[in-house]
């Protein structure tokens, strides 16, 4: 097996593991919220990442991945980023509607793509472009509903769609830059995250809430669930590292919106919970643009990977229709026939190097 192929199996196996992770714990959360009532999403996220750093230092004593130390400061600043960006997320959800908060999340995609194109000139096809219309016009019919505009909640929605854009670019470039493994860096990067979200979230929860998450009753059924919880959060936060490690901040934020259809079938059929004509159109078209996103990016994947190829198999023929290197060769041939180098042939070392 090839290493292309290899790599497109990886990359397979990563998102997968992200669909399935998301889904599951969505579904657990909301059975611990909307049933159960405990409605401290904050805290809960800090409980997560606590859990994954625990689960990766285990998995680091038994030598499962290699501990490899790098920039401290880019680690830090990295990890708080990315627990504020949790944060904002949950208090735009908290002071926005529910329709207001799906704009928010609609809008990581053009941002995302408007940040990497200004700062990483890296450039998006036209096609690769109406295919995210296309898809955020499905999740656009599907999801939002209200649109309840209010000035705190527009800029807390702001700073958070701008937070989560940055933090997932450097999930990204961090991992590339510092060639370390998405497992390398969320080791690395969560006690920050959850140091950061074990500190605001209470309060955060309170503001939210009116609740106090410490003098919640924890029965037997809710602490199943936030233990099941926890450990599902284990695998949805390496399948984030991993998957933008794997591809791109941008297909980070497609993968999201199939999870956000997924929800909505699997709301619908296990929980009852309603379902319309415009969910159904919403989730259809969502998913042309997703099959449009994936071929042509698999297009283009191909595309660059045949110039490489090219490239390569020009140069190599460059290469022996070079004179210089053909009588180098000629030269090399000839000293072998007639014993030890004389001392003119063997100055052309300087040449090589």
């Amino acid at each position: 097996m090839s290493d292309g192929q290899k790599f497109q199996l990886g990359t397979i196996g990563a998102l997968s593991l992200s669909v399935v992770s998301s889904v599951s714990i969505v579904i657990c959360n909301k059975a611990l919220i909307s049933t159960l009532g405990f409605t401290f999403a904050t805290t809960l996220t800090s409980w997560h990442l606590l859990v994954t750093f625990c689960s990766l230092h285990v998995a680091l004593l038994m030598k499962l991945f290699e501990h490899k130390p790098f920039d401290a400061r880019a680690v830090m600043g990295f990890g708080i980023l990315n627990g504020i960006s949790i944060g904002l997320l949950n208090l735009s959800l908290g002071f926005n509607s529910v329709g207001f908060y799906q704009m928010t999340k609609l809008a990581i995609i053009p941002c995302t793509v408007l940040l990497e194109t200004l700062f990483f000139r890296k450039k998006f096809s036209k096609s690769i472009q109406f295919s995210l219309m296309i898809l955020l016009l499905g999740v656009g019919i599907a999801t939002v509903t209200d649109l309840q505009l209010n000035a705190l909640g527009s800029f807390l929605s702001l700073l958070a769609v701008l937070t989560t854009c940055v933090a997932q670019i450097m999930t990204n470039t961090i991992q590339k830059k510092f060639k370390v493994s998405s497992t390398q860096l969320l080791y690395q990067s969560c006690p920050y995250q959850a140091l950061t979200l074990f500190i605001a979230g209470p309060f955060l929860d309170w503001c939210l809430t009116d609740l106090n998450v410490f003098a919640f009753n924890y029965t037997p059924q809710v602490l199943f669930f936030i233990v099941l919880s926890c450990l599902i959060s284990v695998s949805v936060n390496f399948s984030t590292f991993l998957v933008i490690g794997k591809t791109s901040a941008v297909t980070y934020q497609v993968l999201g919106h199939l999870k956000t259809c997924l929800v909505l079938a699997f709301g619908y059929v296990l929980l009852h919970d309603p379902f319309s004509w415009r969910n159904i159109l919403g989730i259809l078209v969502a998913i042309v643009g997703m099959v449009l996103y994936s071929y042509y990016c698999t297009l283009e994947s191909q595309q660059k990977s045949n110039e490489v190829s090219s490239a390569q198999l020009s140069q190599a023929k460059e290469n022996e229709s070079d004179p210089l290197i053909s009588v180098e060769n000629g030269a090399a041939i000839l000293g072998d026939g007639v014993g030890p180098k004389a001392p003119a042939w063997s100055s052309n070392k300087d040449l090589h190097a």
